[in-house]
């Protein structure tokens, strides 16, 4: 495998990179080689893949009462009406 450097790279750009790259759990190297890959055409992007964060505050925040509450509902819909089935 090839190794390219490049050189001229603002030090905002890079930190953006880091970053980005720490976000998505992957190496800068690993990164870029992906971008690189996406944008010539060698791997396609996924359509659908995009990933939002916008919601990320509300999960994780049931108190244990919120789920016993919750799942009450859940297993009453769940509960077959043996008379529907006759």
């Amino acid at each position: 495998m090839k190794a390219i450097t490049i050189r001229g790279i603002d030090s905002s750009v890079s930190e953006k990179l880091k970053l980005v790259a720490k976000n998505e759990g992957k190496s800068v190297n690993r990164f870029i080689l992906e971008l690189i890959d996406q944008n010539i055409g060698t791997k396609k992007k996924k359509k659908f893949a995009t990933q939002h964060k916008d919601l990320d505050h509300l999960f994780g925040r049931w108190s244990d009462d919120e789920f016993d509450k919750i799942q009450g509902f859940i297993d009453a819909q769940r509960k077959i009406d043996s008379e529907l089935w006759q």
